[in-house]
């Protein structure tokens, strides 16, 4: 039996996790995915402060025990004090693709001149992509059409679960070579 996939989303805030703002990037990374696969997969979310130590915690909680093979983070990518998503990612994370956060920039930059100040940032700990995403919902979007075609197969070089899209929506690039394994 295949095991089931599990994608975490974080939104690091300090407002939406003391109840004070509503949590629209958590949403809006959900919602997105839920249109961009055809498999079945399990959301497992997650709100907490811009406290590194935290974000740390969360991270490894969704990779190590919840075995979350995608985890997708929004706010704290800003130049701000406060801001310390990426940090806290590269201190979990043993690989950088650092292709994520360019092409994240390349795509920001059509809509926004400040995208150049977001530290948006895509690494990897065990079997697990962490995708830190830009806070605001419409760059969520932006930013994973950016980037997912090349997700599933990232997943797959990690040995993870076979992630199918709807190619109406987005399409995966697998290598030729790359096959659908039979389970």
């Amino acid at each position: 039996m295949a095991k089931a996939v599990k994608i975490g989303f974080v939104t690091v805030s300090d407002r939406a996790s003391r109840g004070e703002y509503e949590d629209l990037g958590g949403p809006a990374m959900q919602d997105w995915l839920s249109k961009a696969l055809s498999c079945e997969w399990e959301a497992v979310a997650r709100i907490v402060p811009d406290e590194q130590e935290q974000v740390e915690n969360i991270l490894k909680e969704l990779a190590d025990e919840q075995g979350c093979c995608l985890i997708v983070t929004t706010g704290g990518t800003g130049p701000a004090l406060r801001d310390i998503t990426p940090e806290a990612t590269l201190a979990v994370c043993n690989k950088v693709l650092d292709g994520f956060g360019e092409q994240m920039r390349a795509v920001s930059l059509k809509f926004v001149p400040t995208a150049i100040l977001s530290r948006q940032i895509a690494a990897i700990r065990g079997q697990s992509l962490i995708i830190n995403l830009p806070g605001k919902p419409s760059a969520i979007g932006d930013c994973l059409e950016a980037v997912f075609p090349a997700v599933p197969y990232c997943i797959d070089l990690l040995e993870g679960p076979y992630l199918e899209t709807d190619e109406s929506f987005v399409k995966a690039f697998r290598p030729k070579h790359a096959k659908k394994p039979t389970t």
